[in-house]
This record gives C-alpha cells, structure tokens and sequence, in this order.
C-alpha cells in the first residue's frame, strides 16, 4: 500500500498559468475522479492521488472555475480533474473543463474512475465493475414512507409518474446514460484478469454477508451498472429500489451493481459538450470500485451498518477500492495511450472501416 501512502508532495504544487495565445494542448485521455484529501492536506489520499503519483501527472493547470487545479503529465497527453462531490459539483467541473480553450478535447477519451457502494447480491468489496448503464437516483417524486399507500414497494416514484414503476417507462433527459456496449466490453475483456489483491480486513468483512455469494469472493473485475445520486443512502429496503430502478429506467437491460454521486453529472455535461463539437461523448468509460456495501449483512441494521461506513468512519474496503481503480484503470489508459494510431480515430470495439 506504499505507493497509496499520504498526500503526495506533488499535489501540492502551485498551479501555473500558460500564455493564452498558447496552441491547445491535445489531450488523449482524460482521468476523471470525483474528490481528493490531499494536496497539502495530512491523511489518507482520496481518489486522485495515486494517478498524480503514478503517471506523473507534475504539470498544474490553475483552473478557479471547477473544484481544484488540473494535472497533466509533461506531453499533455493524459490530463486528470477532480470534480467533487455530487451531481452538482461534477456537472459544473466538466462543463468548465470542456469549454476550456487551452485544451483540445474532441479526440479524448474519458475514464471516469472512483470509488462506490456496492450491491452484495453482485459483488464483493475490493471488486471493479465497468458500467454500460448509468442511471440517476435523484430525478423522480417521493413520498415519505410512512404515508404511502400500503401496497406501494417505495415511496420514491419516476418524476411525472402516480406510482412506482408506472408503464411506459418516460425516463427525463439526463435520467439514464447508455455508454457505447462494444467499448465497455473492450474495457471489460482487456481488464478482466487484472490481480486485485485480497486482505485479512477484506476477508474479515466480507464474512459477515452469510447468503451473498457474489459478497464472499476475493474481489474480482466485473461488468455492473451504476446508480449516481446526491443521496448517500444505505439498507436493504433501499437495495431493493436501487436494483427495481435501474432495471425499470433500462428496460431490464441494466443490473445496478454500484452506487456512486457524481456520473450522471458528468455523462449529461458530455451529452451537451459534444453538440458543440467539443467532445466526443461516446468515448466515455465509467469503472467504479467497491469501498463499501449498500446495505447491512445479516444481523445487522441499517443504521449499524452505516455508521461504520464513510469518510470520516473509514470505508471498510477504502485503500483496497483505491488500489483497484488504479490497478484495473490504468489498462485501459495504457491501452488507449500505445494504440493511439488507431484509437484516435476508431473507438475500441468499434469493427474496422473497409475501403472499396
């Protein structure tokens, strides 16, 4: 776990300004992580840190009008942000990104890369699930539990909808993001013998889910989709609405594996980026890696379960989940990097264009 260690020396380096009659930098991927403790801070490293370590990420942006400075490695080539925490936050950070003239970005790729609560019915904590299907949890109506009709699963219903899961499925712009199917299986199949180390914590945890088998394996790399909501919720009951909404809003073509905060926020702000050209939306990945499970194990209650889990707590799967969004990610950065001469044109997955 050394190369997780403390904050880094380099992220804390004093972000310089380039001369704005500089050409635009051609950036060949984008590392998108969602928060960061570091950066001159003492504690444990957050999501970015290892990245900035890692590929040397030494060269600093000043960038006032999202979270916190940008980072690129000496060519260029790889640049990496922070978003923050939420929808809010991650929709405002890319948008600014993607309107930001010292860089051209219509050939990048974006690997969105972070930690996430995990769905026990489908994997363990440690594991890395690569998402086709990202659905929003926020957008919709609620009714307070205790005054719902008794016969309803959840108070919480699709927005324009009288009643949970109500047919047809009308999902709101921004509601459900389908990622390109070919280029998440590329990134599943490149990356899915990637060793993710086990742990006596890990083990010592993951014990606990007595009846989830897919909760008790070692951690392993997987194809699962991702809820994102403002909402940090936790339970069984919630559980079960998280997996009803997303296969509701995907027409039962999406499985919910993750839960996260950020990727509907920065999926829509691509949405929009690349009517103007300044993107390539398709070219988006989004791997999410387990910190935690969503829900108590056997025995336990909700509010037991969660009070052990957080930032401030300490996730029980938090360095392993680091580790693996760096060790599973950075494949696929290294892959798109060396393959550039056909990447840069043809998004992998994609069959080759004939001549004729």
């Amino acid at each position: 776990m050394a190369a997780l260690g403390f904050a880094s020396a380099r992220l804390a380096a004093v972000p310089q300004s380039e001369p704005a009659s500089a050409a635009p930098i051609q950036v060949k991927v984008v590392i998108v992580a969602m928060y960061e403790k570091g950066e001159g801070m003492a504690g444990p490293p957050g999501e970015f840190q290892t990245w900035v370590d890692k590929e040397r990420l030494d060269r600093v942006w000043a960038f006032p009008q999202g979270e916190r400075a940008l980072r690129t490695n000496k060519e260029g080539s790889v640049l990496g942000v922070v978003t923050g925490v939420g929808t809010i936050h991650s929709a405002a950070t890319i948008m600014a990104l993607g309107t930001d003239p010292r860089f051209d970005l219509r050939r990048a790729y974006w690997l969105v890369a972070g930690i996430a609560g995990v769905n026990p019915h489908a994997a363990s904590l440690g594991s890395a699930a690569w998402a086709e299907w990202v659905v929003d949890g926020d957008l919709g109506h609620e009714i307070d539990a205790r005054e719902m009709p008794p016969e309803w699963p959840t108070g919480h219903f699709p927005l324009r909808k009288k009643a949970p899961y109500e047919l047809p499925v009308d999902p709101q712009e921004g509601q459900v993001f389908h990622l390109v199917p070919a280029f998440v299986d590329w990134a599943y199949r490149l990356t899915a013998d990637t060793p993710l180390p086990d742990s006596e914590g890990l083990r010592r945890h993951r014990i606990l889910y007595s009846g989830y088998p897919e909760a008790l394996r070692p951690p392993f790399v997987l194809k699962g989709d991702n809820l994102a909501a403002m909402n940090f919720w936790h339970g069984r009951l919630m559980n079960d609405w998280a997996t009803a909404w997303v296969s509701y809003h995907t027409g039962g073509a999406g499985r919910y594996v993750t839960s996260a905060m950020e990727d509907t926020g920065t999926l829509q702000s691509l949405a929009w980026l690349a009517r103007s050209g300044r993107v390539d939306a398709r070219r988006a990945l989004v791997l999410r890696t387990a910190s935690n499970y969503d829900m108590p194990w056997p025995g336990a209650t909700a509010s037991q379960s969660l009070a052990g889990e957080g930032l401030a707590a300490g996730y029980s799967g938090y360095f392993p989940a680091l580790d693996a969004a760096y060790r599973v990610g950075s494949r696929v950065l290294h892959a798109l990097l060396d393959g550039w001469k056909v990447y840069e044109e043809r998004i992998p997955g994609d069959p080759p264009r004939t001549t004729g």
